[in-house]
C-alpha cells in the first residue's frame, strides 16, 4: 500500500500533522485534546467542547456560528468527547469545501481555519466567565445525555459493565461525567479549567487538505499562535493490567422486554504489543463480524440472542461481548459464549475462518482509510503509545497472523465480569 506521509511541526503546545492531498473534495481539520481520565475533571471535559462551539467573541451564539459555516459553502463543525484507554479526549472537527472545485475563488480553507481556531481560542467570555446562557443550555443538554443512556439499554448495560469491571480504575469513569457534578460547574470554574486544558493537554491537530506544506505552516502559525506552553507529545500514561483472581457476576433487574448480557474480559494485549494484530483477527473470528462464532452459534444455531457480538478496546486491553437475550436464556447463553471462548483457546477454528476474517478486516480497514476522519483516527493510535505503526504495513501485519498466534493471544484472555440486566418476572394471577 502507498504510504501517505504526514508532515509534522508544532506551534507552542500544539502538535500539527498535515497531509497534503488532492484526493478529497473537502479539506478536513480534526483536533484531539487529551488528558488523563480523572474523577475531578471528567464532567468539565464533557461540557467544555460543547460550550466552546456555542459562541465566540466574533460569533457570540450557535446560530451565528452556523451562519458563518453556511457562508463557507456549508462547512461543518462538530465536537465530541470520547475515551481511549485511560485518556479523556475532547475532539473538534471541521470540513470545508475545497475551493478548487468551486467557481468562487475566495480562500475558503483559510477562512474555515480562522473560524475553527476562534472556537478554540476566542470563546465568548466576560469578566473571566463563560456566558451564563450558553452554560445553562449546555448543562441542561449534558444532563439529558446522561439520562438518555438509561433509556438505551444496550448503552446502559455497557456503562454498568464498565463501571463494575473497572471499579477504581480511570476507565470506569463515564465519558459524559457525573450528573451530580454538573450543578457544581459554573462559567467561572469552567473557564478556569479551559485555561488549564489549553496549556496542559496533549493537543494534536490533523489537517488533510489541498494546500502546500509551507503555506499550511504559515496558516497554522497565524491562527493558532495563541496556544502557548511546552510541547508535551512524549507524555504518555502507563496503563496497568489488572490481575483477575475470580470473575464477578452482576445481575440487575429492570422492566425491560429484552435482557442484556454483557461480558468483559481482560485481553492482556494492547496496541503497544506485537500480538495486537493477532488479537484483531481473534476478535473477528470470535465475535466481530457476521460470520463469527458468537453470531453463528449463539444467534443463528441456538436462537438464543437477538444480537451477539464482541469488540476490542485497543488501548485498555479489554474485550467486550454484547448480547440481547430473553431473560430466561441467561444460563444457556452464558454457557455457549464460554464454549466459544474455549474453542478459540483450543484452536478450534478453520483456515477458512482465518482467511475470511482477514479479508473482512482488510476491507474494513480500506473503507476506514478512504475517509479523512477514519484515516486520521487510525493514525492517531500512534500518539497514544510508544509503538509507532505505519498504516501502510497494517495489511501485511494482518496477513502474517497465524493460527498459532491467535491461540497464543486467546490463552492470555481472562474473564473479568459478567453483567446481566434482566426483565422483571411477571406475577401470574391466582
Amino acid at each position: 500500500m502507498e504510504e501517505k506521509q504526514f508532515h509534522e511541526f508544532s506551534v507552542g503546545n500544539l502538535n500539527v500533522h498535515f497531509l497534503p492531498s488532492t484526493t478529497y473534495k473537502t479539506n478536513t481539520l480534526l483536533l484531539h485534546m487529551r488528558a488523563p481520565l480523572e474523577k475531578e475533571t471528567v464532567t468539565n471535559r464533557a461540557l467544555l467542547p460543547f460550550v466552546l462551539q456555542s459562541g465566540t467573541k466574533e460569533h457570540p451564539s450557535r446560530q451565528e456560528i452556523r451562519k458563518a459555516l453556511d457562508d463557507l459553502y456549508g462547512a461543518t463543525l462538530n465536537v465530541d468527547v470520547s475515551k481511549k484507554g485511560e485518556y479523556h479526549l475532547m475532539s473538534f472537527k471541521m470540513e470545508v469545501a475545497n475551493e478548487k472545485y468551486l467557481a468562487d475563488t475566495n480562500p475558503l480553507f483559510e477562512k474555515g481555519m480562522e473560524l475553527f481556531a476562534s472556537v478554540l481560542l476566542s470563546p465568548k467570555v466576560e469578566n473571566g466567565e463563560f456566558d451564563s446562557t450558553i452554560m445553562d443550555g449546555e448543562k441542561r443538554t449534558l444532563k439529558q445525555k446522561i439520562a438518555s443512556v438509561y433509556d438505551d439499554k444496550m448503552r446502559y448495560a455497557n456503562k454498568r459493565l464498565t463501571e463494575e469491571m473497572c471499579e477504581g480504575e480511570p476507565f470506569g469513569l463515564f465519558v459524559f461525567g457525573e450528573e451530580e457534578s454538573i450543578s457544581n460547574v459554573d462559567g467561572s470554574s469552567l473557564y478556569h479549567y479551559y485555561q488549564s486544558a489549553i496549556t496542559n493537554d496533549n493537543m494534536d491537530l490533523y489537517i488533510i487538505g489541498d494546500v502546500q506544506v509551507d503555506e499550511m505552516k504559515k496558516l497554522v502559525e497565524k491562527y493558532f499562535k495563541g496556544i502557548q506552553g511546552e510541547n508535551r507529545s512524549t507524555d504518555l500514561l502507563q496503563v496497568e493490567q489488572k490481575q483477575i483472581t475470580s470473575p464477578k457476576e452482576i445481575i440487575e433487574e429492570q422492566d425491560v422486554q429484552q435482557g442484556k448480557l454483557h461480558i468483559g474480559y481482560r485481553t492482556n494485549t494492547t496496541y503497544e504489543d506485537d500480538e495486537y494484530f493477532a488479537l484483531q483477527v481473534f476478535n473477528g473470528i470470535f465475535g466481530g463480524f457476521s460470520h463469527s462464532k458468537l453470531f453463528i452459534n449463539v444467534r443463528e444455531k441456538a436462537s438464543l440472542a437477538y444480537y451477539a457480538a464482541s469488540r476490542v478496546e485497543s488501548h485498555k486491553g479489554l474485550l467486550i461481548v454484547m448480547s440481547g437475550i430473553e431473560s430466561n436464556k441467561y444460563e444457556d447463553t452464558t454457557k455457549i459464549i464460554n464454549e466459544q471462548m474455549e474453542q478459540m483457546k483450543s484452536g478450534n477454528f478453520t483456515e477458512d475462518d482465518l482467511s475470511q476474517t482477514k479479508a473482512v478486516l482488510k476491507n474494513q480497514l480500506l473503507e476506514t482509510m478512504d475517509v479523512p476522519r477514519g484515516f486520521i483516527e487510525l493514525e492517531y493510535h500512534n500518539q497514544l503509545t510508544t509503538k509507532k505503526r505505519q498504516l501502510s504495513h497494517w495489511m501485511e501485519e494482518i496477513d502474517k497472523v497465524t493460527k498459532e498466534d491467535i491461540v497464543q493471544v486467546a490463552e492470555k484472555i481472562q474473564l473479568d465480569t459478567v453483567y446481566f440486566l434482566k426483565g422483571k418476572e411477571e406475577t401470574k394471577d391466582e
